[in-house]
């Protein structure tokens, strides 16, 4: 593609083209200055933590055919001293950016129909669903998420939740030449916030629920809400076709109103409220859950192997969102039996032991609250005990500390305090952090940094009947330290653990 014809993509303030280099044949849309090479062309935009403008000159050096631009001050200063290099001024970096990657990935957003995943809590889970669902109607899909990117079939490492939209579209790229023809994707606040899904039109939108997390980014709840709120109200991003929303979060209320007025289709569900998706008589076992399903267009009795009542509300919002991408109500009830848990989420870890051993991502309170809820499920009238290990991540929101302390004391019966990802924080002092809210609780716990002796030690507490979780990384590999990033998982190094208190040998 050549540069005059990515031109008409962008909506610029201003332009400076320089006749050799109009009809220059494009390389690669680059916004990481790192990655440009003779031919890029060069998207420099300012970020939260830093200023693509600051890297044109090197981007320049590297071979860069033309610069777009977000600065006034940077635009005017490469018309004065890179007259030869064509660019433009833009009002918005990553809308350019949205704009000229969709062009330059030859538009794979127009062939794909788009399911958005949003919510504080229970995103990967739904979106992992949606993406079953669809499969098992045949559809093929992209999924892009947390724990790891599909692309028709084809698993990929997850860089970011929700990725910078020059990512994205290459992603969607990739797999409409595969044959994929569904696009399913978290949706995060950040993202949201930032611009990362520009150019996308979802199809469907899917609101899970909306509790305290990232204030350390947005500031205040209401910030956050209204970072959520942009996918549904049609202010920056086209509103949905279809909003699906979780009626019994008060916020999906407020998200119902202004879906509506923007013009989408509002679809409910929930387990405590009346809603047009919803379970009723649920009963939990240790192995999944049974209920029946009510739904607008027709009634059944399932069975589901995710585990208690926060999978039976996940389940519920994927049922609803693949039902408005075109999925008949019998084949959505036939696939229900098939479908697994997500890797992190409420994952088992099974080395032979008397006692149930559970990894998850749980790292707000609210979703430690509802690990911990689940758990007295699988214990109820077995007399078993709760254990529980946590930490709380660096550099991010401090204020839930004490609170994920306070809801660990809470529900647990014993509880070990750890280290997350402390990033550039010191450990002790993020625990020192969460202590008030343990203590408050008059619960018995332990303190010990080292995640993997921590571990160790929470697994040795374990007796026959007891559940013993491990709370906060999940799905992650690796763990951020001051002093550099190591490999982690959660998952093996209780396996070892476990294995070094003498059990599974010989498996």
């Amino acid at each position: 593609m050549q540069w005059n014809e990515l031109t008409r993509e962008v909506a610029a303030v201003a332009g400076s083209f320089a006749s050799a280099a109009f009809a220059a044949e494009i390389a690669s849309v680059e916004y990481d200055s790192r990655r440009v090479k003779q031919g890029s062309v060069f998207v420099a935009m300012r970020g939260g933590t830093t200023d693509g403008n600051r890297y044109i000159d090197a981007a320049i050096t590297q071979g860069a055919a033309a610069i777009v631009t977000d600065s006034a001050e940077a635009f005017a200063q490469l018309v004065e001293v890179h007259p030869g290099v064509p660019s433009l001024l833009v009002a918005h970096g990553r809308t350019a950016l949205a704009e000229i990657s969709s062009a330059f990935f030859g538009h794979p957003e127009r062939k794909l129909r788009a399911t958005g995943v949003t919510g504080t809590n229970g995103k990967t889970t739904t979106a992992f669903l949606i993406e079953a669902l669809l499969n098992s109607a045949m559809h093929s899909s992209i999924l892009v998420g947390t724990i790891e990117y599909h692309v028709a079939g084809e698993v990929r490492p997850s860089a970011h939740t929700t990725p910078e939209s020059r990512d994205l579209f290459e992603l969607m790229a990739d797999g409409v030449r595969l044959g994929a023809t569904e696009l399913v994707m978290e949706v995060s606040s950040h993202a949201l916030d930032q611009g990362r899904v520009a150019g996308i039109g979802f199809d469907v939108a899917v609101f899970t629920n909306l509790t305290r997390d990232h204030l350390d980014y947005h500031h205040t709840m209401d910030e956050y809400f209204a970072a959520k709120r942009l996918l549904f109200d049609g202010t920056r991003y086209p509103a949905p076709r279809v909003a699906v929303l979780n009626a019994d979060d008060p916020h999906g209320h407020e998200l119902a109103r202004v879906a509506a007025a923007a013009g989408s289709e509002v679809v409910t569900y929930a387990l405590m409220v009346k809603a047009q998706w919803r379970a009723e008589e649920i009963r939990l076992t240790p192995a999944g859950a049974e209920f029946s399903l009510i739904t607008p267009h027709g009634t059944a009795q399932v069975k589901s192997g995710l585990a208690g009542e926060v999978n039976v509300s996940n389940l519920l919002a994927a049922l609803a969102a693949a039902y408005a991408r075109g999925i008949s109500f019998d084949v959505l009830v036939a696939a229900i039996p098939t479908l697994h848990p997500v890797p992190g989420r409420f994952q088992p870890v099974d080395a032979g032991q008397p006692f149930a051993v559970i990894v998850d991502y749980a790292h707000t309170d609210d979703a430690l609250r509802n690990l911990i809820a689940l758990a007295h499920q699988l214990v109820a009238g077995a007399g078993g005990r709760i254990v529980t290990l946590f930490g709380c991540g660096g550099d991010r929101d401090r204020t839930k500390r004490p609170r994920m302390g306070q809801a660990a004391g809470e529900g647990s019966d014993f509880v070990v305090i750890t280290s997350d990802n402390p990033r550039s924080e010191v450990p002790s002092a993020i625990i020192a952090e969460i202590l008030p809210g343990v203590e408050s609780t008059g619960v018995r716990y332990a303190v010990e940094p080292d995640r993997a002796a921590a571990i160790a030690l929470a697994l040795a507490q374990g007796t026959p009947g007891d559940v013993v979780l491990i709370a906060g990384k999940g799905h992650e590999k690796e763990q951020i330290l001051r002093e550099g990033t190591i490999f982690f998982d959660d998952a093996q190094v209780a396996l070892s653990a476990l294995r070094a208190l003498g059990y599974g040998e010989g498996q």
